[in-house]
């Protein structure tokens, strides 16, 4: 009796340590799945520098804009377009386009006739023209970032028109700098026109022009230092009775000459005519910021120019030929992209753009 005591005390001790055994390897394995598991940090962000829209080939002025700023600081530059007419509005949406896509830093403005709101706001019919205007301008603003100022005219011109000169621009006092680029043309790289902002001027207004060296061209690029004592003294030397931009143009000192590596910063169409035999229309692409598109045969690249007058305005060689009709397709397409406007049909008489401007208003 006493031995089948002792086996069942021994069995049951065994089963109860098992047990026990059992118990606490549960019991850890639970605790070990509901045990707040630390967090890992997550991996650091890529830090991206600042850039500017830069294809290759454009090494310098990423190297110059990383340690150059305007003076003041990018808020206190701004590219400025001045329109006049219906048919370069959409020509200043694609510049504004170019410099979003691109990441320029400088800031941005449109002026704009004041008689196209007052039109809108007086006439239950609206001008289609004044309409499309209108809807464009609300794009730059909403899409771009783009300032918009309506102006008054301020000088009178030919048989009771009036402008709002460019001369006007000085009184831009908020800006220490300016850039102004005449229609019509396609900003390729922000970065060189960007440069721009960082140049010494000594004078109110310095012109840049593309044309052939020591050829007498109007300038390409136009920058303007805006102050309130420069604008009333341009102002009151304008004379209203003889008034012409072109011949204002004219006036305006040239840059004598560009550093080397910013030699092809500004090109035109009408200079591709001649180029020799070494010029390569890609490499013209990758290394030009802007192009003003404007050759003396064509109204501009706004228009459905026949295909022999194309014919015969394009240059004879091939690789710039291939250039000069990348750049005029090339337009064609955002113009429709990013304005929605097909071509207009060719005028039959050119008239020019104050003249048109006058009879508008």
């Amino acid at each position: 009796m006493a031995i089948s005591s002792t086996i069942v005390f021994i069995f049951t001790s065994l089963l109860f340590l098992s047990g026990y055994v059992l118990q606490q390897q549960t019991v850890r394995s639970l605790q070990a799945t509901i045990k707040p598991q630390p967090i890992a940090p997550p991996p650091p962000s890529p830090v991206l520098a600042k850039h500017f829209g830069t294809p290759p080939g454009h090494s310098f002025f990423d190297k110059y804009l990383a340690t150059n700023r305007p003076k003041g600081g990018w808020a206190k530059v701004a590219y400025v377009q001045l329109v006049r007419e219906h048919l370069h509005v959409c020509n200043a949406l694609l510049l504004f386009a170019a410099l979003e896509e691109q990441e320029s830093m400088g800031q941005r403005v449109i002026l704009y006739p004041k008689e196209w709101d007052q039109q809108v706001s007086g006439q239950k019919t609206i001008d289609p023209q004044v309409e499309t205007s209108k809807r464009l301008l609300r794009e730059a603003a909403k899409r771009y970032r783009v300032m918009l100022q309506p102006v008054d005219s301020m000088i009178k011109i030919g048989s009771g028109g009036s402008i709002f000169p460019l001369a006007g621009l000085l009184s831009l006092t908020a800006y220490n700098r300016l850039i102004y680029l005449p229609p019509s043309g396609l900003v390729l790289n922000t970065s060189g026109l960007d440069h721009l902002f960082t140049l010494p001027m000594t004078s109110d207004f310095l012109g840049i022009s593309a044309g052939p060296v020591g050829e007498a061209t109007a300038p390409s690029v136009i920058l303007l230092s805006p102050s309130k004592e420069s604008f009333q003294a341009t102002l009151a030397s304008l004379d209203s009775e003889t008034y012409d931009e072109e011949t204002f143009l004219s006036k305006i000192s040239l840059l004598a000459d560009l550093p080397e590596d910013q030699v092809h910063v500004i090109a035109t169409t009408s200079s591709l005519r001649s180029e020799d035999d070494g010029f390569l229309a890609a490499e013209f692409m990758d290394s030009t910021s802007y192009v003003q598109i404007s050759d003396p045969d064509i109204l501009g690249p706004e228009y459905d120019t026949s295909r022999e007058v194309l014919a015969s305005a394009r240059p004879k060689k091939p690789q710039p030929r291939k250039a000069w009709q990348d750049l005029y397709e090339k337009y064609r397409q955002q113009r429709m992209d990013v304005c929605g406007l097909d071509l207009e049909p060719a005028p039959k008489l050119a008239v020019h753009d104050s003249d048109v401007y006058s009879q508008q208003t």
